[in-house]
């Protein structure tokens, strides 16, 4: 058996196509958006798009305004998703402490801080310029 056979043995996903490829990645996408629900982070950035939606309609002048405020809280939503991942990834290495570790996970964290530092900006500027408080 050859390194090819291994891949293939091991990810049945690759040797799909077509139409069932498309639904069992939908699947697995799906199953993935559930173990994001059990993050309280996730849960939290979550309701809040839902309560910023509104918001973003009657804040943002124009289609690109609004779709900028909703994004900007749908990435950093993305960006929970991945956090999330990384840090799964170093449980099932280990859970001693390890400085590699340590760090990935405090990457990880840092870009959800970039995120709603960005998120935040965003926002604020955009509700600045749209209230006549700033001249953009």
């Amino acid at each position: 058996m050859n390194n090819d056979d291994a891949v293939e043995f091991v990810n049945l996903q690759k040797r799909r196509v077509g139409i069932s490829r498309l639904v069992y990645a939908a699947r697995y996408s799906w199953q993935g958006i559930r173990d994001a629900w059990v993050e309280p982070a996730f849960r939290l950035e979550a309701k809040l798009f839902f309560i910023s939606l509104p918001f973003a309609i009657f804040i943002g002048n124009g289609v690109y305004e609004k779709l900028l405020l909703a994004s900007s809280v749908w990435v950093l939503m993305i960006v929970e998703i991945l956090n999330s991942a990384i840090e799964s990834a170093i449980d099932r290495i280990g859970l001693e402490e390890n400085e590699l570790s340590r760090k990935s996970k405090d990457l990880g964290s840092a870009a959800v801080l970039m995120s709603i530092i960005l998120c935040s900006a965003i926002w604020l500027i955009v509700a600045l310029k749209n209230f006549s408080i700033i001249k953009i």
